[in-house]
């Protein structure tokens, strides 16, 4: 399929090349270890080569790339270390989370999270498996907001990016284990069970990191 370009939107032009390098790199369009020159992401994006230098930096504080001597910018590869940093974070917030959730959900607020359950299930039946990380992504986000504590919202905004792309890269074999843990989380929260949701949301983070550290290891560019 042809790639979109984005050199005629008028909007912030480097929040909108951002936007786009990291969804390429998190969805695997630039596979781990691809170099990614100025020019050819100027070409992909329809835009000048400042946009792109401009995004290729912050890309780079956060982790999607590194820049390598002789070659430049390229797609930076999940490691195991990565890995295990990611989700010893992730068992502390989504654990808290989820008990704050099982204390301060509404019947609304529980209707939100089963419609993307449902969206899950059917996206899983239907193996889109760049649909399924995005609502693997925007269930564990629903329930962080949904806590109330808007430090774990603030700190979790970034991580999830990462969290999407490791989920993404597994996104087959993991997808329908995923989601019968999420159920388990997801009824604790609806009873109002604090305990329960928080051991449900640490089995459900324990199983993924799991399940991630299987994962083939790419090796370093």
């Amino acid at each position: 399929m042809e790639q979109k370009t984005i050199g005629g939107d008028h909007l912030a032009l480097r929040d909108q090349v951002l936007a786009e390098l990291r969804r390429r790199i998190v969805d695997g369009d630039y596979a781990q270890g691809e170099r990614l020159t100025e020019n050819r992401l100027a070409d992909d994006f329809g835009v000048s080569r400042n946009p792109v230098r401009e995004a290729l930096r912050v890309v780079e504080t956060e982790g999607f790339v590194q820049i390598l001597p002789r070659r430049g910018a390229v797609v930076a590869t999940i490691d195991e270390t990565a890995v295990r940093d990611l989700f010893a974070v992730r068992e502390q917030l989504e654990t808290l989370a989820a008990g704050l959730a099982a204390d301060r959900a509404t019947e609304q607020d529980v209707a939100r999270l089963r419609t993307l359950l449902d969206q899950a299930s059917a996206a899983t039946e239907a193996k889109d498996f760049d649909r399924v990380a995005e609502l693997n992504s925007a269930l564990h986000l629903a329930v962080i907001e949904i806590s109330g504590n808007r430090w774990l919202a603030s700190i979790s905004a970034s991580m999830y990016h990462h969290v999407h792309w490791v989920f993404r890269v597994g996104a087959s074999q993991r997808a329908p284990h995923s989601w019968v843990e999420h159920i388990r989380v997801i009824d604790a929260i609806a009873t109002g069970d604090r305990s329960a949701a928080m051991d449900a949301a640490r089995q459900h983070v324990e199983a993924a990191a799991a399940a991630a550290l299987e994962l083939p290891q790419r090796p370093t560019a």
